[in-house]
């Protein structure tokens, strides 16, 4: 693969990332124009409405699990407002107008060996809601969210990971094609907690997803894993705010992606703010984008404040690219096909960030699907 751009950089000013207004309703922010940075890159005129939050819920959002002894997902009609408030109008519109709260709990001390799934069947309606995952001290386990189906979706999924904690959430977004989804994932790690944070976005029409971290003691490991492919006229975005505001925290982004057909589109923004307090900080971010088409486009945009030299170390990189003409013609100079070259050539790209998932229940499922975009193009 050629890379069109790159860059690497160990200290480098920027503007403040960190949100600055907080609300648990929609009225305390506008109704986004397409102008707003946060927003430029995203098709309003796609979402149905539900950047506005005047979208009507047509069903209620609904949740099943499959889980394991000591582990609870609990659907409760009554919301507690005594949390922290939402950054922008869609996930305070997703708070706003759930009906239902549910909260997966893994109790302290737990080491759940099966992992646990979660999963989401979109009915063809609009539907808002929230998921609270909540893993208990010195707890170990793995949880998958599925989203499956047809739907209008505004979603929030808030993780907290209690001191000593280790946790992996992989989020799948294998929707149908006429599926539209806003999601923002809060993630609040405690004293020496560790997460792994996967998205693996497949399917939709528009797929706006938002990680943030949030670190509240000393010790914080996150690692946050993405891997998505946008199929024509599909809109992939992911945009990651880590907040390294306290000290000896560490963070690793590592997105991947792959674009085919017309007017795909994908979109990765990583901010990265290191505070001055922030000392003995360790994070890197990474993003590959590789363009398979004509007509497909790769927006990458790395960003990384630091307000302290006292860390052991910060750097970003982004690169996107089409083929390399040379690797594909060694593998056809040996009797294999174009298009069985550019599949052999997709799969080493995308094995390397499904190794790092290293969730062995979604390899085969995301391996297919991947085939089954290839093929269908």
């Amino acid at each position: 693969m050629t890379a069109v751009k790159e860059h690497e950089i160990s200290l480098v000013p920027a503007t403040d990332h960190a949100p600055s207004v907080y609300s648990l309703t929609s009225d305390a922010f506008d109704v986004p124009t397409g102008r707003e940075e946060e927003w430029r890159f995203t098709p309003l005129k796609r979402l149905k409405d539900l950047h506005a939050a005047q979208a009507p819920a047509g069903s209620t959002w609904s949740l099943s699990a499959d889980v394991v002894d000591g582990v609870t997902l609990v659907n409760d009609t009554a919301k507690n407002d005594d949390r922290r408030g939402f950054t922008d109008r869609v996930a305070a519109s997703a708070w706003q107008h759930a009906d239902v709260v549910s909260t997966l709990t893994i109790p302290a001390k737990a080491d759940v060996a099966e992992t646990i799934t979660v999963n989401f069947q979109g009915d063809g309606s609009t539907q808002y809601g929230q998921l609270d995952i909540v893993a208990g001290q010195h707890s170990r386990a793995t949880v998958i969210i599925n989203h499956v189906g047809s739907a209008t979706l505004a979603a929030n999924v808030d993780i907290t990971v209690a001191d000593g904690a280790q946790l992996t959430v992989v989020s799948i977004q294998d929707w149908a094609a006429d599926s539209v989804q806003l999601s923002h994932h809060r993630l609040n790690l405690g004293r020496d907690a560790r997460i792994k944070h996967v998205v693996v976005t497949l399917g939709g029409n528009v797929v706006r997803i938002i990680p943030s971290v949030n670190y509240t003691a000393p010790g914080g490991d996150a690692e946050l894993i993405g891997l998505y492919f946008a199929g024509a006229n599909q809109h992939a975005e992911h945009r990651l705010f880590v907040d390294h505001s306290v000290d000896h925290c560490r963070s690793n982004v590592v997105y991947k992606g792959a674009l085919n057909g017309a007017d795909a589109h994908t979109v990765w923004v990583g901010d990265v703010l290191i505070r001055a307090n922030a000392v003995g900080t360790e994070t890197y971010e990474i993003n590959r984008n590789l363009v398979l088409s004509q007509g497909g486009r790769a927006d990458s945009v790395p960003n990384l404040e630091i307000e302290t030299g006292e860390i052991v170390g910060a750097g970003h990189a982004s690169t996107t690219g089409r083929f390399d003409d040379e690797q594909l013609f060694y593998l056809m100079s040996r009797g294999i096909s174009a298009d069985e070259a550019r599949n052999l050539v997709l799969r080493g790209f995308f094995e390397d960030v499904l190794n790092q998932i290293n969730v062995h229940e979604i390899d085969d499922r995301v391996r297919e699907r991947i085939e089954e975009r290839l093929a269908g193009n």
